[in-house]
């Protein structure tokens, strides 16, 4: 992933766990919990724990994890990402809070029918969890599969969003 040199990140303790925010200038570009699999090296990134972006995605986290959030109105830059990886991650976008779809479904959706894997892989890098809502995909069987931050989290993510 090809991060700004501008980068800049900031902390939220969660219900689930500590969380990492990556700012660009005017938006939020990673959003992981801390040591998720697929987290960047954020070391060189400066802290800026007063980013506007960041006191923003904060408020906005609290809302969801308070149940009073059903989908987060944050500038998002996902321009990080390949093109394939940029599509996938918006047609996550597009999956109401609530309801699940499945990896084949969204490889039809962004009209890929057939890389059903590669979008598996995408999802798994999607920069922004929650916000990009990676966590309401499942396999085609209905079965909870992969979760970069961990099948607990994305269990306590579906529930809180009332996914049975």
């Amino acid at each position: 992933m090809n991060f700004s040199p501008h980068t800049v990140q900031a902390r939220h303790d969660s219900p689930l766990g500590p969380i990492i925010l990556a700012m660009s200038t005017h938006a939020l570009c990673g959003l992981w919990f801390d040591g998720q699999r697929h987290q960047p090296d954020n070391s060189a990134w400066p802290e800026s724990p007063n980013h506007p972006v960041a006191k923003q995605a904060r408020a906005q986290l609290d809302e969801y994890f308070a149940g009073q959030r059903t989908a987060f109105g944050l500038p998002l830059d996902l321009v990080i990402g390949t093109a394939f990886q940029q599509a996938v991650w918006h047609a996550l976008l597009r999956i109401p809070a609530g309801t699940t779809r499945s990896y084949g479904a969204l490889s039809a959706d962004i009209g890929r029918p057939d890389a059903v894997r590669a979008v598996g892989g995408a999802i798994g890098r999607n920069p922004l969890s929650i916000v990009v809502p990676c966590h309401r995909v499942i396999g085609a069987s209905g079965a909870l599969t992969g979760y970069a931050g961990g099948l607990e989290r994305k269990t306590a993510l579906l529930q809180l969003e009332s996914v049975h």
